[in-house]
């Protein structure tokens, strides 16, 4: 088999593995759409133990409304479970899912979960449909075409997403500046070690762990993983937490880091867009050559 049978045969496998998904999508059969999403409230929250292992996030006790009984159903994320819980107070609402009928394989999310429609792996197989045709074109027409291809629909799709992204900037540098301000503690360190099976290279993973206070009184305990000078010697340091009142876990050390990450992470967006469009426009070019 041939290039050119090469790539019609992964471009049909791909397309029909896509449509495969979107039909079971309508049909309301894919894993997302039998997934029960609940809503859970963390009733107790465990101090970490300091020298211990991140394995599992902080360890809570959830309580949750079951939609089919009507009675409410405690559980705790010990072992996986899902997401790892990163930060956690009293009170605070997190997400739970589970398959339908199966309630005791539950799995946790930092945030509730919306309904979902299963479409993220017939997604995967479209743009693996388009990146077929696109080395398809090439081959057949010319280089040129991959340039085209690999720049032009990118870049659009960048720029048309260009406009969201302004918008999330400028609410986070809203919510940075609002930010208040209290004192914290690093209440533990945490230390995992994990050896590579094929060279036998260790790699050792440093967690701060940090507690603080609200102005509201509610004590927020949350992994605390960047603008931390030497965490593996910070257990019982002193720390100034900026944190936004609205959700506690969106809190930083370093307000000023995180402006100026914000701002650099649109401008990257845009650089991007940029760059592509200029491949695309030399695809054009090289064809008119």
């Amino acid at each position: 088999m041939g290039w050119h049978e090469s790539l019609v045969l992964w471009c049909a496998v791909w397309g029909a593995a896509a449509l495969i998904g979107v039909g079971m999508s309508l049909a309301g059969v894919t894993k997302a759409q039998r997934t029960v999403r609940l809503t859970g409230r963390i009733d107790r929250v465990r101090a970490p133990r300091h020298g211990g292992s991140r394995s599992g996030g902080i360890s809570v006790v959830v309580s949750y409304r079951d939609p089919a009984s009507g009675q409410d159903v405690i559980v705790t994320n010990d072992g996986e479970r899902g997401e790892m819980i990163t930060s956690a107070w009293e009170g605070r609402e997190i997400g739970l899912s589970h398959p339908r009928g199966r309630p005791h394989a539950y799995r946790f999310s930092n945030v509730p979960e919306k309904p979902a429609r299963g479409l993220g792996r017939p997604s995967c197989a479209a743009f693996l449909v388009y990146v077929g045709l696109v080395v398809l074109a090439s081959v057949d027409w010319g280089w040129p075409w991959a340039l085209i291809g690999s720049g032009g629909p990118p870049a659009l799709l960048g720029a048309v997403q260009l406009p969201g992204a302004v918008r999330a900037r400028n609410d986070r540098l809203g919510r940075l500046a609002a930010m208040e301000t209290v004192p914290g503690r690093v209440v533990a360190v945490l230390k995992d070690v994990s050896v590579d099976q094929d060279d036998g290279h260790t790699t050792t993973t440093i967690t701060p762990v940090v507690s603080f206070v609200t102005r509201g009184g509610t004590v927020v305990t949350a992994h605390c993983t960047s603008h931390l000078p030497d965490p593996a010697g910070a257990y019982g340091r002193e720390v100034t937490v900026h944190y936004t009142a609205a959700d506690p876990a969106e809190f930083t050390l370093d307000r000023a880091a995180e402006h100026r990450s914000e701002k650099w992470d649109v401008r990257v967006h845009a650089l991007v867009i940029a760059v592509l469009a200029a491949v695309a426009v030399a695809g054009v070019v090289f064809l008119r050559v």
